[in-house]
């Protein structure tokens, strides 16, 4: 099987259209929720004395905003331990697979060991190819996560990018990791995900933005084909089965 995927970007799947290589590639912004104070001062009710009067605060939007911030610090922080904790305990959840630019939103339920397994290497390789394409560098990293063929499409992609680079969040939903012949001496594995790109831009070795967003930008339904070489899981091969028909929700 071999990839079929028109640009560039990503992992091994880059072509450029043109003399501008395209790579293709949301993490959506929380609803910010408006809170509307009204205040409206009181008189004391008797004359002469103060002993009735409200001591009304006044709202403090500055105070409020620390809050909120230190709230939300607070809440990510847990957010990290928990899935700290819960990977330490060898339960890979969603959250402990993602980073600030690579973003798990689902993963099968259920997942036996080695199925986890498979799952791990292939988003070892993920981020580490999108690095390439978020840095620009480090090509040679891909090369011990890839059989030699896949590997030598990373490198042909790497060398279209011609000293481009990516922006943005890359934001996943796995759908299935199914092993065949996973004992065996050539063991192999595929795993179903939605890639969503909708949230990357795509620049040129003059930081021109250079995205086309009917073909850099769109949410990827695809296939990953995983073999187990030399004691590891390796990324052999990946097919992309449908455009802008997924969600990484």
């Amino acid at each position: 099987m071999t990839s079929s995927h028109p640009i560039s970007i990503g992992r091994a799947d880059i072509q450029p259209p043109s003399s501008t290589p395209r790579p293709r590639r949301r993490r959506l912004p929380a609803g910010l929720l408006a809170l509307l104070l009204a205040s409206t001062p009181l008189a004391a009710c008797s004359s002469g004395s103060d002993e009735n009067s409200l001591d009304i605060p006044t709202y403090d939007p500055e105070a409020a905003a620390s809050a909120e911030a230190s709230e939300s610090a607070a809440a990510a922080e847990a957010s990290a331990s928990a899935a700290a904790s819960a990977e330490a305990a060898g339960v890979v959840t969603a959250e402990s697979l993602s980073t600030d630019r690579y973003e798990v939103t689902s993963i099968p339920e259920d997942l036996d060991e080695l199925q986890t397994e498979v799952l791990k290497a292939f988003v070892n390789y993920d981020q580490v190819t999108w690095n390439i394409w978020f840095t620009g560098t480090g090509v040679e990293n891909a090369e011990p996560l890839t059989t030699q063929e896949e590997y030598q499409v990373i490198q042909g992609s790497y060398d279209a990018l011609a000293g481009g680079r990516i922006d943005g969040t890359v934001r996943l939903a796995v759908t299935s990791v199914a092993l065949a012949a996973p004992y065996g001496p050539t063991s192999q594995a595929e795993i179903r995900l939605c890639d969503d790109q909708s949230g990357l831009t795509v620049y040129d070795a003059n930081g021109n933005d250079v995205s086309v967003p009917e073909t850099t930008q769109g949410r990827y339904d695809k296939l990953i084909q995983m073999t187990y070489e030399e004691g590891v899981w390796k990324t052999a091969s990946e097919e992309t089965l449908s455009t802008n028909e997924c969600w990484a929700e």
